[in-house]
């Protein structure tokens, strides 16, 4: 009795195109640091042994599904909800399915639970959308965490734990550069809450280029990241005759202030320029057309899904814990200009 062939497995295809087995994974998966050339070499590989990857065997040998878990924490912030966005769509380029759990508080007790509930449908791996500046938190999901391949998409480094996220400190420096180079004497900052690590990085970066211009460093204004902290602070600011440029640490406190200035008759940008944080669909629509950083959070999707395979699927040597930076870009816009020698004292 003849006996069947043997039906190729990923070693197979990974010998014929004189590549690792990750690498084949990789390629599989649609992982987008594979190069052009490695790709289509493993696919012609594929082709020629008639390989049909079985992706419910693999997930069932290895104890876990074909699912991403993602805690979020404020998921209806533009910020969080862009990012989980941005994981999102490279899960599913991927081949992977999402899981969601939205966490109200960053305690080691929600942390658990959250992680309990995903490692219950056999997560492969796990995304962390959340602001972990308290020592608590960042303990908590370090202690938690180490149980699952995990990322966590957060400016500050964690310790043991990978993160990808934008460079808030470089995104503050370039606005507040673009407004120093229009002619402002200083820049006035309005923050976002000061227990979220995107709020500390961006004042830093504020002050940080205030510093090497060695020009003066206002006092900071504290927001909530709402259109209506934004408004507090733009009646503030309309009553002072030595501020001329305000930095805001997000698009929506920039929409409150905006409003506040227009109220008390301070025009934008001759009076005062005006710049923002995350370039929400609607700041290019705003009376000015809003000036403002623009994060690019698709790329951080894709650099934390693709962190994450590296940990799922690599069975080599765990290389060090990355810490991958985004760059941010400035969009200007009408909001900003030079300061008006027009301006009286209000």
């Amino acid at each position: 009795m003849s006996q069947q062939p043997r039906s190729a497995v990923i070693r197979d295809v990974a010998r014929l195109a004189g590549v690792s087995h990750q690498t084949v994974s990789r390629v599989m998966n649609n992982h987008p640091s594979v190069r052009p050339e490695t790709h289509d070499r493993v696919m012609k590989a594929v082709h020629q042994l008639n390989f049909r990857p079985n992706a419910n065997a693999r997930g069932l040998a290895a104890g876990r599904s074909r699912l991403i878990g993602v805690i979020s924490h404020e998921p209806l912030l533009f910020g969080p909800a862009s990012t989980l966005l941005g994981v999102e769509r490279a899960a599913r380029t991927a081949g992977y399915g999402v899981s969601v759990v939205t966490l109200e508080q960053l305690d080691h007790h929600s942390v658990t639970e959250a992680l309990d509930r995903l490692t219950a449908q056999a997560v492969a791996g796990v995304a962390v959308i959340a602001p972990l500046l308290s020592a608590t938190a960042a303990a908590a999901a370090q202690s938690v965490l180490a149980a699952v391949p995990a990322v966590v998409v957060e400016p500050d480094a964690v310790a043991d734990l990978p993160t990808v996220a934008v460079d808030q400190v470089e995104g503050a420096r370039l606005a507040v550069e673009h407004l120093l180079s229009l002619g402002h004497e200083t820049v006035w900052h309005l923050s976002g809450p000061p227990t979220w690590s995107q709020a500390r990085g961006r004042a830093d970066g504020w002050r940080q280029a205030l510093e090497a211009a060695q020009r003066a460093v206002p006092p900071t204004l504290t927001g909530d990241w709402s259109p209506r902290s934004g408004y507090d602070a733009g009646l503030e600011l309309a009553g002072r005759s030595d501020v001329s440029a305000v930095f805001c640490a997000n698009d929506h406190q920039a929409l409150g202030l905006l409003r506040a200035l227009h109220e008390r008759r301070v025009r934008v940008p001759e009076d005062i320029s005006v710049v923002g944080f995350d370039d929400i669909p609607e700041s290019r629509f705003l009376s000015p057309p809003l000036t403002t950083v623009r994060q690019d959070f698709d790329e951080v999707g894709r650099r934390c899904l693709g962190t994450l395979l590296e940990l799922i699927e690599g069975d080599e040597p765990a290389a060090p814990v990355s810490h991958l930076r985004v760059r941010p870009t400035l969009m200007v816009r009408a909001s900003s200009d030079r300061p008006s020698r027009l301006a009286v004292s209000r």
